[in-house]
């Protein structure tokens, strides 16, 4: 499991495709390929370029939503949220080979996408985003305290990553509730020097 999770985001700066290399040349080994409100096509053409790049630089491809388009391009795996295909048709589509990761934010989530053979998970918002729309509850470092404590309470062991409105300082701190990873797209796009961030980031 990468400690560092990039997810792709339009910036006035960045498009998908900037945001998504530049990631990967500062040595991201994880990219999430999110595109809300997008054609499949141009999901699939970005997908097919990100699966060469992700290859040469050893590194992870997850395609956000769009199960066909990532078993198309052979992407490593999918990361499903609460509104997409059920994880459990997903991997009758994608088979064992893939990734499969869901979305989760109270610990019933949580077991409702251990139940169905999720891969990993990931748990937010940590606080409020930008980034993304119909924002779930905010859980801040208590809420990553009582999920992490109940996974351990009823013995399901999977790796969960953190997201939402997270900041490099917040990382430690989020860490140390026992959380594997930490998804990141805003603050690594709008810092003043985002290949130097994530690098600082990846020391971590």
């Amino acid at each position: 499991m990468a400690s560092l999770q990039f997810i792709t985001h339009e910036t006035e700066q960045f498009s998908y495709r900037e945001g998504a290399f530049m990631a990967l040349e500062a040595g991201c080994k994880w990219i999430q390929l999110r595109m809300k409100d997008v054609a499949v096509e141009t999901v699939r053409q970005l997908a097919e370029e990100l699966k060469k790049a992700c290859e040469n630089h050893h590194a992870l491809l997850i395609i956000d939503d769009y199960v066909e388009v990532a078993r198309e391009v052979k992407a490593d795996g999918v990361h499903l949220g609460k509104n997409d295909m059920p994880i459990e048709e997903a991997r009758k589509l994608l088979g064992e080979g893939f990734i499969i990761g869901g979305t989760a934010n109270t610990f019933e989530d949580v077991k409702r996408h251990y139940e169905a053979g999720a891969d990993y998970l990931g748990i937010g918002p940590f606080r409020f985003t930008t980034t993304k729309k119909n924002l779930s509850p905010v859980l801040g470092l208590e809420g990553y305290r009582n999920i992490k404590q109940q996974m351990i309470e009823a013995d399901i062991i999977l790796p969960a990553v953190a997201i939402g409105g997270i900041t490099v300082e917040d990382i430690p701190a989020i860490l140390a509730t026992g959380i594997e990873g930490i998804a990141m797209s805003g603050a690594i796009l709008q810092a003043h020097d985002p290949d130097a961030e994530i690098k600082r980031i990846l020391t971590m």
